[in-house]
């Protein structure tokens, strides 16, 4: 079973100190808690063979930003392999971040609810 996704590190070039350490928190929290078997569950371009994704939506329930750590955490569970090669992320020119503090609470208690599930 392999599956690949396309992020081992994101590096952004014009990040802003508060949505690195958003992003940052996050990662570092999921790794501790849950050990997805990937370097960033936070953001990323991420490719999946058709009967992997079907698979994976199948059985993840979460929305928003949990979404995408909740595929690779299921993505492990189910024996797939996560294959990660380095993107280069540039932040936004325009426009604002939509990260609010209603997502990072979400994030954090769909991550506890994945800890507790898992």
């Amino acid at each position: 079973k392999n599956v690949k996704r396309s992020v081992e590190a994101v590096v952004s070039t014009q990040s802003t100190g508060t949505r690195k350490l958003i992003s940052c928190t996050a990662n570092y929290l999921t790794q501790i808690l849950l050990w997805p078997g990937c370097s960033d569950v936070t953001g990323s371009f991420r490719l999946y063979r058709r009967e992997v994704l079907e698979a994976l939506i199948a059985s993840c329930v979460s929305k928003g930003y949990v979404f995408q750590m909740e595929m690779m955490v299921r993505a492990k569970q189910q024996g797939w392999s996560v294959e990660e090669v380095p993107i280069t992320f540039v932040d936004r020119v325009y426009g604002e971040s939509k990260i609010s503090s209603k997502e990072v609470i979400g994030f954090w208690m769909g991550l506890m609810k994945l800890f507790a599930t898992t």
